[in-house]
């Protein structure tokens, strides 16, 4: 046998002979890094603040239903919460200040036969909500101003018209007085409002391309589209107006459970599943669903995805049903769309329970639908998230939500704070936001208008930012929100899309009346001094002294006005005895 040449380049022995294989050769450093790209952005140490236990809403029966909802709407004066209630369904609405433990005899709004499913204020008055239920109607509230004392059943309209349950409400984000629900009948209805019907019995459109249950709906940022997911994990992007299929995903390796437009970005963020059944987050182009813009599998948990987005600051949150973990990214036009930003974790584990239950089937529908075993069914929580316009600016607040834990029936608000060392407000991460006036009527909108919301700045004493909207078509007793602080002074004539008119004289004085209306109907929210919807309760024990002062001071004056009156009362009836022996002795 002849020698072999030596080899020159590197190699390993393979066994029973003398050749040499080639390896190939190991990257250098400066070829491969595992580190991700450094990105500059103002929200990379945002971090979530949970509420103290005096600042949360303690023994609160909160509904045990196994429905994929929210169960919670919050605004600016209110957090309405669905509850447990024999012989129909029912919702609880608490003043937002009204923080610590429930009283078990407070009134409950109730006037459905069914269980409620879903519920969601009205964008453009706070004291308007609208719920869904089992009964297979949809009703339409006015919470009166001062707080209930009784349970409340007058609701103001009832929309009859699908043939089984109503799962799901949304309102147009910039019309006034449209509402859009869907059923179990697999049919999506417009309704308009703005009627001086009490009972609605048809819908102004019916949206029949559904072929199962509609498990999310999602508008773009002028409502011109409607995103749909479905229990067959189709994503469809329809005309609202027309009822028309614009886009629909055919993808098969994700399947969808719950779907969000990004605001002006074009895109849409769904949640659900993957083939392998782990959960997962899905970015799509919505002129384009036939294959992801990107896919990232979150963990194998068997709990819904619950997304939600900021358009002002272009962050995503993604809260996990059961697990109570809330990530959150930013998100951006180009490449990568998503980055990751970080994870807040709750301070309470559910850790055992979870194990304790890991034996018994998930109840939810996510975990139904793809038979699943898991521990969401005991520990679901459904949040609720505050509007930009009630967010507290002086902590550099961006996002509030609203955490329902069922199984210690508490509610515990959590806020999404921005690190920065000034007091003073910061204008970088509170652009114009939507505010709480609309821009179309319901008759423009359905007429095919398509105006963007009505801008505000969130700095204190700000005004309208965009131009200002044609007023409401009904009177302004009706139409008109006392609670809007920006219909006040609308004396000049507005621009409509066809053209220019002036204002009736109706029109006219609809301003002069609301302010003395407010001014009036303000009179009888205070209480002690102080405005029950908007007075935050104290946060240090310099504040609470203060408070307490301030409360003895008004006791003592309280007793000194009723001593006046007891003594006038007495001087009457003295007045009256002696008038009765005169008449007697004349």
């Amino acid at each position: 046998m002849s020698d072999v040449e030596p080899q020159t380049y590197k190699g390993t022995m393979v066994a029973g002979s003398t050749r040499h294989l080639p390896i190939p050769e190991v990257p250098r450093p400066n070829q491969m890094s595992w580190h991700p790209q450094y990105r500059s952005s103002k929200f990379r140490h945002v971090f979530g603040k949970p509420a103290s236990k005096e600042n949360c809403y303690d023994s609160v029966p909160i509904t045990r239903s196994v429905h994929d909802n929210h169960f919670c709407a919050v605004n600016p004066h209110f957090i309405a919460v669905v509850t447990e209630c024999a012989g129909g369904g029912a919702f609880l609405v608490i003043p937002l200040h009204q923080t610590g433990k429930l009283d078990p005899h407070y009134p409950k709004v109730c006037g459905h036969r069914g269980n409620v499913l879903d519920i969601k204020w009205n964008p453009f008055d706070d004291f308007e909500i609208a719920s869904a239920s089992e009964d297979a109607t949809i009703k339409i509230w006015a919470i009166p101003k001062q707080l209930l004392s009784r349970n409340f059943t007058a609701y103001r309209k009832e929309l009859v018209g699908h043939a089984r349950r109503v799962g799901l409400v949304e309102w147009h984000p910039t019309a006034a007085n449209i509402l859009f629900s869907a059923g179990y009948d697999y049919k999506v209805m417009v309704w308009n409002l703005d009627t001086k019907e009490s009972v609605i019995m048809s819908p102004v459109k019916t949206i029949d391309c559904h072929q199962d249950v509609i498990l999310s709906m999602s508008f773009n940022t002028n409502g011109s589209l409607l995103a749909t997911t479905c229990k067959d994990r189709k994503i469809r992007v329809l005309d609202p107006r027309a009822g028309t299929v614009l886009q629909e995903a055919s993808y098969k390796e994700h399947r969808a459970n719950k779907v969000l437009f990004l605001g002006n970005l074009k895109k849409l963020l769904s949640t659900g599943t993957s083939r392998w059944n782990n959960r997962q987050i899905a970015l799509w182009d919505q002129d384009d669903l036939s294959v992801p813009l990107t896919e990232e599998d979150l963990d194998g948990s068997s709990g819904v995805l619950f997304p939600f987005y900021d358009s002002d600051t272009n962050m995503l949150y993604v809260v996990g049903k059961g697990d109570g973990n809330i990530r959150y990214y930013e998100v951006s036009a180009d490449k990568p769309h998503l980055s990751y930003l970080m994870e807040y974790r709750s301070y309470h584990p559910q850790k055992g329970i979870a194990q304790r239950l890991a034996q018994r089937r998930c109840s939810c529908m996510n975990c139904s639908l793809t038979g699943r075993m898991g521990g969401g069914g005991g520990i679901c929580s459904h949040p609720g998230f505050m509007p930009k316009r009630g967010l507290d600016v002086s902590t550099c607040e961006i996002f509030r939500f609203y955490k329902l834990i069922t199984t210690k029936s508490v509610i515990e608000p959590i806020s999404m704070i921005v690190p920065r060392r000034s007091e003073s407000y910061q204008e970088d991460i509170y652009p114009p936001t939507a505010g709480a006036q609309p821009s179309l009527t319901a008759r423009e909108w359905l007429s095919g208008v398509n105006k963007g919301p009505v801008l505000v700045s969130l700095r204190p004493g700000s005004e309208l930012l965009s131009p200002r909207p044609l007023p409401p078509e009904r009177p302004p007793s009706n139409s008109l929100s006392p609670t809007s602080p920006h219909l006040v002074d609308q004396t000049e004539a507005l621009v409509a899309e066809d053209g220019r008119r002036p204002f009736s004289l109706l029109e006219e004085k609809a301003p002069r009346w609301t302010a003395e209306h407010r001014l009036e109907e303000k009179k009888t929210w205070l209480t002690n001094g102080f405005d029950i919807f908007e007075c935050p309760p104290p946060k240090t024990e310099n504040e609470l002294l203060q408070m307490f002062y301030r409360q003895q001071e008004e006791i003592r004056r309280l007793r000194e006005l009723v001593t006046q009156r007891e003594v006038q009362a007495k001087q009457l009836e003295l007045e009256i005895k002696n008038l009765r022996m005169s008449s007697e002795w004349s």
